[in-house]
């Protein structure tokens, strides 16, 4: 069995091919059963156990199954430690054998990001330029990449709860030669923004709906609890709603999930998934001034996508 590490996945990935990869595996045969979701108690702060699992359908040339194991413990920052660890394991589908195992963190980063920059392809303006990041973790650096290579981005906001954090990492990019800054007043920000990004643990509404301009695309990828808030009630009515799949994001993330809940908003106000989107059956933004939301939690057939791609161009 190989094991892969970040460096591996980094070397074997860019966003573009890896959002092309996803639109792929939402058109084909891909069985993703409801992830496994468990909650750990901690004296810190209470931590998360994810199992999702994978496999490709029975008339793949080439089968494989796959499954990652995810931690999230929101109290290791204060460990210098990352919230989010995991590993990835991929197995040959006609033999069941362990084929690699791989930096499931890694995995996990790239392919959230690819997958809101698919979405961005339909429900984005095509002419999107100014980016606000909200939230300065793992996962902004990817997003931002991301975003950059499938839209027209010249200018990126940063903004986190911690400044010097947002400074820290706007510096980084900057060297590598994004045209990010970080910012302390989130709202002027997002009111200038064609793309508002979000990857945070609020428990709280961070963005509000006010804030948005017409024609701004809302991309929620934070908040993958019921119990976690990054957009206020306003920002759901006055979007059109899209998500990776149904069954996760309407009934984990809480940007949707708690709204359900209320009866703000119903099932039915859902007009895509990235399954409807890949195949087709929506075409997505319906107009330059239409305000659109995104809201992922991650899916199991991402990470197998994910890691196809890794293992080919690896192997």
């Amino acid at each position: 069995m190989k094991v892969l590490s970040a460096a591996d996945i980094d070397s074997a990935l860019d966003p573009v091919l890896l959002a092309d990869a996803l639109a792929a595996a939402f058109k084909a045969e891909i069985i993703a059963p409801v992830r496994h979701h468990h909650e750990i108690e901690r004296p810190d702060a209470d931590a998360t156990l994810l199992l999702m699992p994978a496999w490709t359908g029975p008339q793949a040339t080439s089968p494989f199954v796959g499954t990652k194991i995810v931690t999230v413990y929101p109290g290791n920052g204060a460990k210098n430690l990352p919230a989010v660890m995991g590993t990835y394991l991929l197995l040959d589908g006609a033999t069941g054998e362990p084929l690699s195992a791989m930096d499931g963190a890694r995995l996990t980063v790239w392919r959230t990001a690819a997958a809101s920059a698919l979405a961005a392809r339909y429900c984005a303006r095509p002419d999107a330029s100014k980016m606000v990041m909200v939230g300065a973790g793992a996962l902004a650096p990817f997003f931002i990449k991301a975003h950059c290579a499938t839209s027209p981005i010249k200018e990126v906001a940063l903004w986190n709860h911690r400044p010097e954090r947002a400074e820290a990492v706007a510096a980084n990019l900057r060297d590598e030669g994004y045209p990010v800054r970080a910012v302390t007043d989130l709202e002027a920000a997002v009111r200038e923004a064609d793309l508002i990004s979000t990857a945070t643990l609020s428990t709280e509404p961070l963005v509000r709906g006010a804030w948005l301009k017409a024609g701004a695309h809302l991309d929620c990828v934070g908040a993958f609890k019921p119990s976690m808030r990054e957009t206020d009630d306003e920002a759901v009515k006055r979007a059109s709603l899209f998500c990776d799949t149904r069954g996760g994001a309407l009934k984990e993330g809480g940007d949707y999930a708690q709204p359900l809940a209320s009866g703000l908003i119903h099932e039915s106000d859902i007009q895509a998934d990235l399954f409807d989107l890949a195949r087709g059956k929506h075409r997505g933004r319906a107009s330059s001034k239409e305000i659109t939301m995104f809201k992922s939690v991650g899916a199991a057939i991402e990470d197998l996508a994910a890691a196809i791609v890794v293992w080919e161009r690896t192997r």
